[in-house]
């Protein structure tokens, strides 16, 4: 991935296969959704505090690349990336990685929603600014931006 990588790891459970023993297609969508969570868990805010903040995250679009199955009890690398961030939007890269290998890439774009109006309303500027400084480097949990500097 172009950008800084958040990296969320999960393995491939029963329940979340088909008869073929490989993860069925809808799962994929559902493991980008936990992996954009801990995504900003690790920029600093958990999911509820987010929602305090008034930034409610919604998907209104994803394109997802199937490039190879992803087999029960694998361990995946959910590598997460912000590509581009807006005044109400920002867009998420997810490469899943099986052994090194490259199984999935999905893009998807959120808006930020007032679950009142079901409208959209602009990213809150500490959490956009915090956003932007992932995709250039890493960001500590505490929102710190981490240097090599002594």
């Amino acid at each position: 991935m172009p950008e800084t990588t958040f990296v969320n790891r999960l393995r491939v459970r029963y329940h979340e296969t088909d008869p073929q023993r490989f993860v069925f297609n809808s799962r994929y969508l559902e493991y980008a959704d936990v992996s954009m969570a801990e995504y900003f868990r690790d920029l600093g805010w958990s999911y509820p505090e987010l929602l305090d903040l008034d930034f409610d995250p919604s998907v209104v679009r994803t394109a997802i690349n199937y490039l190879r199955p992803i087999y029960l009890d694998d361990l995946m690398d959910i590598e997460v990336c912000c590509t581009r961030v807006g005044t109400s939007s920002f867009t998420l890269a997810f490469s899943f990685m099986v052994a090194g290998e490259q199984a999935c890439n999905i893009e998807s774009v959120y808006v930020n929603v007032n679950p009142v109006t079901g409208t959209s309303r602009p990213i809150p500027e500490a959490i956009a600014q915090r956003i932007q400084a992932s995709r250039l480097q890493p960001v500590s949990a505490a929102g710190e931006v981490e240097t090599n500097e002594n």
